[in-house]
């Protein structure tokens, strides 16, 4: 078997035959590496591109523009808007395809502009793990191309790789798009995605590191690691909390005592934008399919034991 030192030079040799490559770049950790790779095997012919949108978390932008240029490649912005497409604001199933056909699709169009024969994604080997990918389809139906996965390097090997290059990404935890806090059945919109994002850069301040505020159309349900839950269950935490996400925007503010799950709003069955790589953003970050309770009218329908 390969070892990651010999994974990594063959995916050098590999985008140096290349005339020139853009890089579909969030600023996680599998885009930054890939991003790495081109920018030593090509140099100036290596470029990273950030598909800027209502999606994209302003803190997530900055990340990937610091990232940029730790590497040391041009980075540039795609701007377009996902709220343009009537498919991706029903939030069906297969949001994470109607997405990611979108920004891949802005991806080429710059690539175009910019004499860049090649897009390249973060997907990695550990992102097609089966299950219903549909994020994955779109990547395939445009041809991007995805080093990692040609190369058969997995999530655990892509963060050797970053601490190899000293990325300060290396730990970043996984980060998908905002809409993926919304349930799937409801109507994707900006203010929903505008009060998620200020409710998460609260959290961020307030000194939690692995999170979500899942939108269930104007309740917010906060999910914080393991790790973090005792904290989240200060009742100091719990009264700032309601008091700023009220502000916000949210008619109510609730705490998921299951705390931090991936795909805790996908259908049931499938993998959530969170699963796909990054991504979120192009592959930010993968994890397990979505096995708790997805639809929205589910959320509280457990039924509770009760005394006798």
């Amino acid at each position: 078997m390969a070892t990651i030192e010999e994974k990594a030079r063959a995916v050098r040799e590999d985008l140096a035959e290349r005339e020139g490559v853009l890089v579909a770049f969030s600023g996680g950790v599998d885009s930054s590496v890939v991003a790495a790779l081109a920018h030593e095997a090509l140099g100036d012919d290596a470029v990273a591109c950030t598909a800027k949108s209502e999606t994209l978390p302003e803190a997530e932008l900055d990340d990937a523009k610091r990232v940029a240029d730790e590497i040391g490649i041009r980075h540039e912005l795609a701007e377009f808007s996902e709220l343009d497409d009537p498919d991706f604001v029903a939030n069906d199933g297969d949001r994470c395809y109607h997405c990611r056909t979108m920004r891949l699709g802005k991806m080429f169009e710059t690539a175009d502009e910019l004499g860049l024969p090649v897009v390249c994604d973060g997907t990695n080997a550990s992102d097609a793990d089966g299950g219903h990918r549909p994020g994955l389809e779109a990547v395939e139906e445009l041809d991007a191309y995805s080093p990692l996965l040609a190369h058969d390097i997995d999530k655990e090997e892509v963060r050797e790789l970053a601490d190899a290059y000293d990325l300060s990404v290396a730990d970043k935890p996984s980060m998908a798009c905002l809409s993926s806090r919304i349930p799937t059945g409801l109507e994707v919109t900006e203010a929903k995605l505008s009060r998620v994002e200020q409710a998460e850069t609260l959290l961020r301040q307030w000194g939690f590191s692995q999170f979500r505020v899942r939108d269930h159309d104007g309740l917010a349900r906060i999910e914080v690691g393991e790790d973090e839950l005792e904290a989240a269950l200060n009742p100091d935490f719990a009264a700032a909390a309601r008091e700023h996400l009220t502000d916000v925007g949210f008619d109510h503010v609730t705490l998921d005592l299951h705390g931090y799950q991936t795909g805790s709003v996908s259908p049931e069955g499938t993998d959530s934008a969170e699963d796909e790589g990054e991504t979120p953003a192009s592959g930010d970050d993968a994890g397990g399919a979505g096995e708790d309770e997805p639809l929205v009218e589910d959320v509280f329908a457990s039924e509770y034991p009760t005394a006798e």
